[in-house]
């Protein structure tokens, strides 16, 4: 790499993961339990085999988003390094017991077996279904962190060729995050009736951020049946949405589903590789005549949440999945129109609020962090799906710029580069390698 200052920031940014965020791993567990504790669910093998509970950066949790994006970077060599191989087909093992444990949750204490012991995330949260705080830090439901759960063991797969996590318990959370999206496909109102249905996950916290709850009770706004989309109450930046049906989080588990479909199927597994295409498949139909918009200065566009009622919001957050991301999700194509279009929109103010363009830094930014912070996140994924050299450079100048402390922040302040939220993020640590 010519750029020494770039070739510092990857040098510093790829072992990191390694270097601070496994906090537990073990090559294999021969314990057992029948104590039930999950969603329904036989807990014959719980936690046995390999298992590595990756925390993410200084809390003492396990998010299942930010330890699949961590883990990301030494998927490639993993084929090659055993050590590897069996940190990662660990991490598979951890977070299918995750799942099992609690699917509507975004991030976990410690396991168990770890003998480490649980913190408190400090809020006050009325949550349904009930979970049990010494096993989740954190109960957010967000359709993405499901399809990260899938996107570990199809990258493990598709690199290594390995079908070690293919074990009953792994099986089990397929199941269980199949009746997931059973339950937020449905709608607000009874189709028949018209009678208000309470959606199975409901969410409250005492807060005076709006974007930290749920409306209307904990259920959020009303959402149309018949879509072929699926609900998501909070967005990958763990931010409430405004209208569920969150389309780059269904694009990312469109994808996943039809991945894990092909890969149960090379396992023998016919019956649920055809539900699991279908649902894919279902859910891609439902975000082109859904999720696309024609907008009067842009064309037709991906829309950022969606209600199926026809009520739309026109933005993108820097957090992956994004609209600006979908190409590296594997839904579209970079060359596709309407990306090309959307791609357009959310890279200037004009057609995203959240684009923010400051005399120190520039990018995507997102309710997170407020209308002064953009993330250098937003610059990767903006490289990483240009062609043109030019757009390329001038975003890994900025984020180079910005990372006057050798690694990668959150965010920025637009006004002024030395002003940053977290000296170092571990999910843009991988997109940086």
């Amino acid at each position: 790499m010519e750029d020494k200052d770039l070739a510092r920031l990857f040098q510093n940014a790829f072992p990191n993961t390694l270097d601070t965020t496994v906090r537990w791993h073990v090559e294999g567990s021969s314990k057992k339990s029948k104590k039930s504790h999950g969603h329904g669910s036989t807990t014959d093998g719980e936690w046995e085999g390999p298992q590595s509970f990756i925390v993410t950066g200084d809390i003492n949790a396990e998010w299942l988003r930010d330890s699949t994006n961590q883990l990301a970077q030494y998927q490639i060599l993993a084929k090659k390094d055993k050590k590897l191989e069996k940190l990662i087909l660990g991490a598979i093992n951890t977070q299918a017991e995750y799942v099992i444990e609690s699917p509507y949750c975004n991030a976990f204490q410690p396991p168990p077996p770890s003998g480490e012991s649980p913190t408190s995330n400090g809020q006050d949260d009325t949550v349904h279904p009930a979970y049990e705080p010494s096993r989740v830090f954190e109960c957010k439901y967000e359709i993405d962190s499901l399809a990260h759960f899938l996107a570990l063991g199809n990258k493990f797969y598709n690199t290594t060729g390995s079908k070690d996590f293919l074990r009953p318990r792994w099986y089990t959370a397929i199941d269980t995050l199949l009746q997931v999206l059973e339950e937020q496909s449905k709608p607000t109102f009874d189709p028949k009736t018209g009678k208000f249905k309470r959606n199975e996950y409901v969410f409250q916290r005492r807060t005076m951020t709006g974007t930290e709850t749920l409306n209307l009770g904990g259920i959020g706004n009303p959402l149309n049946g018949g879509t072929g989309l699926v609900r998501s109450a909070f967005r990958p930046s763990d931010d409430a949405t405004i209208l569920g049906f969150f389309v780059p989080g269904n694009a990312m588990m469109a994808v996943e589903l039809k991945r894990t479909a092909e890969l149960v199927k090379s396992a023998g597994k016919t019956d649920l590789a055809k539900i699991l295409q279908r649902k894919g498949e279902s859910m891609e139909k439902g975000i082109w005549e859904h999720g696309v918009i024609h907008h009067k200065r842009y064309g037709d566009v991906f829309a950022f949440e969606v209600d199926g009622y026809g009520s739309s919001i026109l933005m993108d957050d820097a957090n992956i999945p994004s609209l600006l991301a979908l190409p590296l999700l594997g839904f579209v194509d970079v060359d596709n129109e309407v990306y090309q279009n959307t791609r357009k929109m959310i890279l200037e103010k004009a057609g995203n609020p959240y684009y923010l363009d400051g005399r120190a830094f520039s990018g995507i930014g997102g309710p997170h962090v407020g209308p002064l912070y953009a993330w250098p996140m937003s610059r990767l994924v903006q490289a990483m799906t240009s062609n043109d050299d030019e757009e390329i450079s001038d975003a890994l100048h900025a984020v180079r710029s910005s990372s006057r402390l050798g690694l990668v922040h959150e965010s920025i302040n637009v006004e002024q580069i030395t002003d940053y939220t977290s000296k170092s993020h571990p999910f843009i640590r991988r997109v940086l390698s």
